[in-house]
């Protein structure tokens, strides 16, 4: 209903999914607008900062820095195996096994996060 209202009331609007799942909201919304004529794949898209946050906090804890002195890329999707975490680009020395591990532990944040909560939500951390 939110984006036929969208569609409706403003057909140009720029539309920002945060809403999970993300990989599944985004074809949806996606579906909608072009089902009301005003589909343009430049104007949809999914917000994943989260993911960046979550790298970003773990590859630091690892190697004893603030998050704010790392950088850490992070395309694909937003669950779990569509994750992926650029640690070779974060210019930071990672051995293969801590590359591993990060790159486990940034796909599936959200996961230890939901469990941390006892299934309550996934969107801190």
């Amino acid at each position: 209903a939110l984006v036929e209202g969208c569609a409706e009331a403003c057909p140009k609007a720029m539309i920002l999914i945060i809403s999970n799942p993300v990989n599944s909201t985004v074809p949806i919304a996606a579906e909608v607008l072009r089902r009301r004529g005003c589909y343009d794949p430049r104007r949809v898209m999914g917000v994943t900062t989260l993911d960046v946050t979550r790298a970003k906090t773990f590859v630091a804890a690892a190697k004893g820095l603030s998050p704010e002195q790392v950088h850490v890329n992070v395309v694909g999707g937003h669950a779990g195996k569509t994750i992926l975490p650029l640690l070779s680009q974060t210019g930071l020395a990672l051995g293969p096994e801590e590359v591993r591990a990060l790159t486990h532990r940034i796909m599936f944040g959200g996961d230890e996060v939901v469990q941390a909560k006892a299934g309550a939500g996934s969107a801190t951390l």
